[in-house]
């Protein structure tokens, strides 16, 4: 009976080992699953905080004093218009690798980020 106990007990073990290998295998693949979407949701919220500025800042430059232009700023849809093109304007620019706002929002945030884990 005692050699049927020893090798009950040497299969415990292997299973157990088996068991922590595999959960430890699972937990490290869960991290690198969590880091990749933590790390694609920073460079969309980068990306659409670039766009965002962008917008703003060709509203204010395509802004006219009321003169009637190619969008027809005194009409009733002008403004509709000029809102519709910069935005348009903005997501080609950011779409074409924009103008470096979305890399530091996105490496600030990471370095951010990577700080509040290391506490």
């Amino acid at each position: 009976m005692l050699p049927l106990a020893t090798f009950a007990a040497s299969a415990a073990v292997g299973v157990g080992k088996s068991l922590i290998g595999s959960l430890a295998k699972t937990d490290t693949e869960t991290m690198d699953t969590a880091k990749s979407a933590a790390s694609a949701k920073a460079r969309k919220t980068a990306d659409e905080f670039e766009k965002m500025f962008l917008e703003d800042s060709l509203e204010k430059l395509t802004q006219t004093q009321g003169t009637d232009g190619p969008l027809g700023e005194n009409g009733t849809g002008g403004g509709v218009w000029r809102s519709m093109l910069t935005k348009e304007y903005a997501n080609a620019i950011v779409k074409t690798g924009g103008v470096g706002i979305s890399n530091q929002v996105y490496s600030e945030m990471m370095r951010l980020q990577e700080a509040g884990n290391g506490r």
